[in-house]
């Protein structure tokens, strides 16, 4: 954190920066209402799904399930950081996010350990322990499978788990294949992730610009030509911001305007071509 960056423009944060506070970060309607439906389905267990083009705000949306989830009492959950790995290392790191000592060598047993821990939470919370799964496209078959398997109990008829996929656009397609369709079935709530309009970009950025304590940081033109630039991507939106802001940093100035813009986005100047 830049302490000369934050008192110069009374900051609390930078509000460009990928480690915003989960609190601070701005949601669309169809991102709440995913929460909202992840809230109801903990009951119940089964498969959500959540997919976009990268920068449409897919990790910001999985920030703010966790939080909330977290606010619930009860409520366990687990995010998978490994997503390419191997059956056994699948294990290996379900044990270690749900406190559970496993012996991946041998998958009857631990799959039995996990799934009493499971059942035990239940009958005490009645929540299903929740597990996220980010770049779930990178997952074998093998894999999802394994999870799927482990997830159902009475001849399929009960779900023990609460699993979030999320992943870029492949994500669908690989839905589709024949070995992963058992899944694609039991899939309950949905979130698609899609290119923002200037105006909703607009929004996004004056809410950061609110939370991090300066609404006034940049002027309205200047906010206006960043939306109208970004092609709609939130991530390269906040990367041009933050590059501007590190531009006024750099230069002392006191207003971030659209002069500045142009001097750090200059197209470079064609060559003049020689004459004969």
């Amino acid at each position: 954190m830049n302490k000369k960056l934050l008192s110069l423009y009374s900051l609390k944060f930078n509000p460009f920066s990928a480690e915003v506070p989960t609190s601070a970060l701005w949601s669309t309607p169809s991102i709440q209402s995913f929460c909202w439906r992840i809230e109801q389905q903990i009951g119940e267990g089964g498969f959500a799904l959540a997919i976009g083009d990268p920068g449409t705000g897919k990790s910001a949306a999985l920030r703010i399930l966790v939080e909330r989830l977290g606010n619930l009492a009860d409520v366990m959950v687990g995010v998978l950081t490994r997503p390419q790995a191997a059956v056994a290392d699948l294990y290996r790191e379900l044990g270690h996010l749900f406190s559970v000592p496993l012996a991946p060598h041998n998958r009857w047993a631990s799959a039995k350990v996990l799934r009493e821990k499971w059942l035990h939470h239940i009958e005490n919370s009645l929540y299903r322990p929740v597990l996220l799964i980010d770049e779930a496209q990178q997952m074998s078959a093998s894999a999802f499978t394994e999870l799927r398997l482990l997830s159902s109990a009475e001849l399929d008829s009960r779900s023990i788990l609460t699993t979030v996929l999320a992943g870029d656009n492949r994500l669908a397609g690989r839905l589709q294949e024949a070995e992963l369709l058992p899944i694609a079935s039991r899939i309950r709530a949905r979130l698609r992730t899609e290119a923002l309009d200037p105006s909703q970009l607009l929004q996004c950025l004056n809410h950061l610009l609110k939370m991090a304590g300066n609404p006034k940081l940049m002027n309205p033109s200047l906010l206006q030509t960043l939306c109208e630039h970004a092609a709609g991507n939130l991530r390269l939106l906040m990367n041009m911001a933050n590059d501007l802001l590190a531009a006024a940093l750099e230069q002392e100035r006191e207003q971030i305007d659209e002069k500045l813009f142009f001097e750090v986005f200059a197209l470079d100047p064609k060559p003049t071509p020689k004459r004969s």
